[in-house]
């Protein structure tokens, strides 16, 4: 990868009450990257966010930002705006209101810089032939800036229109869009999401990740998003970081992370999946489930006990003159795309994807390509 790193996080350590929520934590995230943490309740992502933005201070290790070490300022002094889950709106405020207040609540000579002192000054002349330059009269040409900005952030997400109404006059969703622009009017290079979308519907979560990952896209600010929700993650992401007490178990790109986990933590948190006893045989075979199976692109020794990972939609379900194994269906579930099957396989269950209908109690024929077996070392502890 050739992009510049932007925020690393060197040996980065957090404990609560001698708890270690984030356990000596090593990650880079480059410029104009949408990167996810990712894992269940207590993993330590939402920490890592917040110490990323200032709220919350390291134990030890160095966080870097632009290759300083940004440890010890405060969240203010960040190239960083954070959306939270709960989107702490002023009702008091209306909708274009919202979106000004963090510029209108800068100081004159932050201002002055985000729009440029040389711009602002012909601006006020232009306007103000022969009049000198008064701090009053930039100040006005501040406040119509810092309105137009506004409503250009309020564009940027769907809400042209809007910009009169209440708090209490918009829907969920046209909330969390208001937040949004209330952080991107600031102009962040870095931007954190705290699980965003979880107060939403389905429907309407799902639109929204399409839109997140579009204005990231467009506007070339790195996202640091916070979920549990594995589909959120893939959906979204050019990297994902899948974390478990405080350590992060894997990190790649959401197909990388798919089919290849690395642990079984790993595969049964990101989507269903099947994992099976098997012994590599050899270079390209494995066997499991009574049969010999090809393989790709794994070497352990031969006779090594290995967990072979087979997804629920990479068993073919075949004739049985082709199959590899026979079972038969003890649940079937229709899903609107496909059928959701429990084979069992001499009393393993397998969790098989197909198109096709079948009854409980049918036998049939599974097989698998050679590249769709994935293998990891057994874990000791499980």
């Amino acid at each position: 990868m050739n992009k510049k790193p932007l925020i690393e996080l060197i040996n980065v350590t957090k404990s609560y009450d001698e708890e270690k929520v984030v356990d000596n934590l090593n990650l880079t995230i480059y410029e104009n990257e949408f990167v996810t943490l990712l894992g269940p309740s207590g993993c330590g992502k939402t920490t890592t966010l917040r110490m990323i933005g200032g709220f919350v201070q390291p134990d030890a290790g160095q966080i870097i930002i632009n290759g300083k070490i940004f440890n010890d300022l405060p969240p203010y002094a960040r190239p960083i705006h954070t959306v939270f889950q709960r989107y702490a709106l002023f009702p008091h405020l209306n909708v274009l209101e919202n979106v000004a207040f963090g510029l209108r609540n800068r100081t004159y000579d932050y201002l002055v810089s985000f729009f440029g002192e040389e711009k602002l000054n012909q601006v006020f002349l232009d306007a103000n032939p022969g009049k000198q330059i008064s701090k009053r009269g930039i100040s006005k040409i501040i406040d119509q800036k810092i309105t137009n900005e506004a409503r250009e952030a309020l564009a940027l997400v769907k809400l042209v229109g809007f910009e009169r109404r209440k708090i209490d006059q918009i829907s969920g969703g046209q909330q969390q869009r208001v937040a949004l622009a209330r952080a991107l009017v600031n102009k962040p290079q870095i931007l954190l999401l705290d699980e965003p979308l979880a107060a939403l519907d389905l429907k309407l979560r799902q639109s929204m990740q399409y839109e997140l990952k579009e204005m990231q896209r467009k506007l070339g600010i790195t996202f640091i998003f916070v979920t549990h929700d594995q589909e959120e993650a893939m959906t979204m992401s050019d990297r994902i970081v899948v974390m478990k007490s405080g350590l992060v178990q894997q990190l790649g790109t959401p197909k990388s992370i798919y089919n290849e986990p690395i642990n079984r933590y790993v595969a049964n948190f990101i989507g269903e999946t099947n994992i099976i006893p098997g012994t590599y045989v050899k270079k390209d075979t494995v066997h499991f489930l009574g049969a010999d199976f090809k393989s790709t692109g794994y070497t352990f020794a031969d006779g090594e006990a290995v967990d072979v990972v087979i997804r629920p939609e990479d068993f073919d379900v075949v004739p049985f003159d082709k199959a590899k194994l026979q079972g038969t269906v003890t649940f079937s579930l229709f899903k609107g795309v496909h059928n959701e099957l429990d084979v069992d396989i001499n009393g393993v269950k397998l969790m098989v994807n197909t198109y096709e209908s079948y009854d409980v109690g049918q036998s049939i024929g599974l097989s698998v390509d050679p590249y769709e077996i994935h293998m990891m070392k057994v874990e000791n502890n499980g």
